[in-house]
């Protein structure tokens, strides 16, 4: 049996100031619903991916900002690094750390963020 992580919940204080964020950066904007009066379901998925974020009201508890350690993997780090500036976002720039090239950044709540380009394979 397979297990797939498929969605995972981003907690943010304002849900159209992150939405914007991420469909900036290239997210697709997937679903943007109110099942209820309480609840109001985001979902954005990255270019390519299998695996989806949440943002909305009355999903998680989670602290807006506390979540540390998302990763996404690009063919290019660099054209990721030059992508998130070009969209007015603070990147750090690429480094080399061994195990592939990163760069990093955080959604307007804070939440960090890696972008990593495996290293080339023999």
């Amino acid at each position: 049996m397979d297990w797939k992580i498929e969605l995972v919940a981003i907690p943010v204080t304002d849900v159209d100031r992150a939405k914007d964020f991420y469909t900036k950066i290239g997210f697709n904007a997937d679903f943007d619903e109110r099942p209820t009066d309480d609840i109001r379901f985001v979902q954005l998925t990255p270019p390519g991916s299998g695996c989806s974020i949440c943002i909305g009201t009355g999903i998680s508890e989670a602290a807006p900002g506390s979540v540390e350690g998302m990763q996404v993997v690009v063919a290019s780090a660099e054209e990721a690094y030059r992508q998130l500036v070009a969209a007015g976002v603070e990147a750090t720039p690429v480094k080399d750390m061994g195990w592939g090239l990163f760069t990093f950044f955080a959604d307007p709540d804070g939440n960090k963020w890696a972008v990593q380009e495996l290293p080339k394979r023999d």
